[in-house]
């Protein structure tokens, strides 16, 4: 057995622990850059409290915000507007884009080249791991990114990109998951993270590089989201400890991901992402039932005692609460069988909303990766994979 473990030096989890954020940044300094969203948060009450709390902490805060699915752009303006006034600690208070945009611009302060240059499989540079001191708060239960090592980027477009700034110091020196944040998330936002979560806590299970810390962590939060996501995202959206669960889930997701990886519905979401602009956990919603029925298939056939076999049977457990006799094989169709129905009772949307087409099929299938998938997939599979999402 061997494996490496990276997960934040501090995490706060509960309901008002939100509260915390004033004290916490006085521990690295007095001169705090608050990234946020354009809406809900900013108009909040929880924002006034914490702003009157700020002044009387004698807290200087210069505040920025950020919309979905950041481009490099944005974060190049924001350091740059930053990087001269002696910033002590960021703080990134809003869903994962905003998350991701605070953890850019915290590893961008210390350099003078555009993040650009230091984004995966576009850039040309390294980057060394140097940083301000930035704090995490999720305001969404989806990305987990309070405790990934990675900030995801967004081109879209022709010639657009979806691309990752990563380094294992940038996972955020603290994490506030208050789920409390997330009472106001409407309905068809809360559906879209949780599956996201759901999707990257099977992925990790299930890749090449799982070991048995993220197993553990994997099926104690899959027992978490079980029930709670559909009923969160339906008639329950208000209540606290279901959206608790899910929170929780969301954040192990995060760890999870960022230490087994992730499959070829990342893979996909990653290429979409850089072709149109579909909400990232749209992708991954509406496409993880179609892929781990043909990871089951391709296993089924060719390796039908495979151990990721026995986990889609244990993560049908977890998720159901019920015993299963089912053979591996059989449970694990039944897994996405069960993901198909909550896909459809979420309401998830498909591709083809968003201006993906029949002819973008083919360039998406030949471009997306398969790393850490526990089956490969052919080209053929893949744009299978898709037209039934479409």
């Amino acid at each position: 057995m061997e494996f490496n473990f990276i997960t934040n030096p501090r995490t706060y989890f509960g309901p008002g622990k939100v509260n915390l954020l004033p004290d916490l940044v006085n521990t690295f300094g007095r001169r705090l850059l608050l990234i946020t969203g354009q809406y809900s948060f900013r108009k909040s009450v929880q924002m006034q409290n914490l702003m009157h709390t700020f002044a009387d902490r004698a807290i200087e805060v210069s505040i920025e915000t950020v919309g979905p699915e950041p481009p490099p752009q944005i974060i190049d303006d924001i350091v740059g507007k930053y990087r001269q006034k002696g910033v002590d600690v960021v703080a990134g208070v809003g869903g994962g884009s905003v998350v991701d945009a605070g953890k850019a611009v915290s590893a961008m302060l210390m350099k003078r080249e555009s993040v650009v240059s230091y984004l995966e499989g576009v850039g040309h540079l390294i980057h060394d791991g140097q940083k301000v001191p930035y704090i995490a708060v999720p305001t969404t239960a989806g990305t987990g990114s309070e405790a990934t090592k990675n900030a995801v980027l967004t081109r879209a477009g022709k010639n657009g990109f979806k691309k990752s700034l990563r380094h294992d110091r940038f996972v955020p020196d603290i994490a506030i998951v208050d789920p409390e944040l997330t009472l106001d998330c409407p309905a068809d936002v809360t559906a879209a993270c949780g599956m996201d979560a759901l999707t990257q806590l099977l992925e990790a299970l299930m890749s090449t590089h799982a070991s048995p810390m993220t197993d553990v962590l994997v099926m104690g939060a899959l027992h978490e989201l079980g029930d709670a996501l559909v009923r969160v995202s339906t008639d329950a959206p208000r209540n606290v400890e279901l959206r608790s669960r899910i929170s929780y889930a969301s954040y192990i997701s995060g760890v999870a991901l960022a230490n087994a990886g992730l499959g070829v519905v990342h893979g996909f979401a990653s290429v979409i992402g850089g072709m149109a602009e579909v909400p990232h956990g749209v992708v991954c919603g509406t496409l993880l039932a179609e892929v781990l029925h043909h990871n089951f298939k391709s296993l089924a056939s060719t390796q039908p005692e495979s151990p990721v076999l026995i986990k889609a049977q244990q993560a049908l457990v977890c998720l159901t609460g019920q015993t299963t006799e089912d053979s591996p094989v059989r449970a694990a169709d039944a897994l996405a069988v069960l993901l198909a129905q909550w896909t459809q009772e979420l309401d998830i949307p498909r591709l083809s909303p968003y201006g993906v087409t029949r002819e973008d099929l083919p360039v998406i299938a030949s471009a997306t990766g398969l790393k850490h998938n526990p089956v490969p997939l052919s080209t053929a599979a893949l744009t299978r994979i898709l037209e039934a999402r479409l």
